[in-house]
């Protein structure tokens, strides 16, 4: 199949670590089949060589945090057939959206021995805030399988097959002992979006929400457990204001318990 012939997929990076992108690159045996079904004409973390658009796909990391971001991010939907944002930052705005909960200009003036040179937005916002979105996969970073099942869904005009279930499912399916019922140890798990494989869990340590709330995730309950068994209200806030603070169950949960 000739190039031209090839739906063009680009890659565009906004406030984020590049870990989604990684994960992109870290697909190795599968990246090599997806690159033969489709032209990589825009991805700057695997090549300098960048083709114009329109593009068939576009997948966006990182969130919304200046000005100029904010007008780009426009640009990018008016070249893309099919916009997916990938990862915590783009879809619930990362862990730089702490900032949201606080005076920005105060972290400014505080770290940057001259304020007047930072150009920066009050807040750190997913995409979805300022263009519409037509997937959003969710993960800090983004699960490689799952990445390569949205980007071949769309390819094939099909609905992407992502099990929606939490985290705790994946618990079950691997055998492991429930840390929050033997040991009462804090555990986001039953809120997660399914992703990682219960990593953490696995190692005994409780689940920090990076693939964010699952469907119809029961915040308060987690939150009423968790008052009963001893933790204070300001471990109840941290608890829900890791990488995905912003995402709206979690977010609306953190405030419920700020005093």
């Amino acid at each position: 199949m000739a190039s031209k012939d090839k739906p063009k997929l680009a890659v565009w990076k906004f406030a984020s670590c590049d870990g989604c992108q990684l994960s992109l690159l870290d697909c190795e045996d599968e990246l090599l089949s997806v690159a033969g079904a489709i032209e990589i004409a825009n991805f700057p973390e695997a090549s300098r060589a960048i083709v114009k658009g329109p593009y068939d796909i576009s997948l966006v990391e990182g969130s919304i945090t200046t000005p100029h971001d904010a007008e780009r991010i426009h640009k990018i939907r008016r070249q893309s057939k099919f916009l997916i944002t990938i990862g915590a930052c783009a879809t619930a705005g990362g862990i730089q959206a702490l900032r949201n909960f606080k005076d920005v200009k105060e972290f400014i003036r505080l770290v940057y021995a001259n304020p007047a040179y930072i150009e920066t937005l009050n807040t750190s916002t997913p995409i979805s805030n300022h263009i519409h979105v037509d997937y959003e996969l969710h993960g800090c970073p983004v699960n490689k399988y799952q990445l390569i099942e949205v980007i071949n869904a769309f390819l094939n005009k099909r609905k992407p097959n992502i099990a929606p279930h939490s985290v705790c499912i994946d618990c079950k399916l691997k055998g492991n002992v429930c840390i929050t019922v033997a040991h009462g140890t804090a555990c986001l798990g039953p809120v997660t979006h399914t992703g990682c494989n219960a990593l953490c869990p696995s190692y005994n340590r409780g689940c920090f929400g990076c693939y964010g709330p699952k469907e119809t995730p029961n915040t308060s309950s987690l939150a009423d457990w968790m008052s009963k068994h001893g933790f204070r209200e300001e471990e109840i806030v941290r608890s829900f204001r890791g990488f995905n603070a912003f995402a709206e169950a979690f977010r609306k949960e953190s405030e419920s318990h700020e005093k």
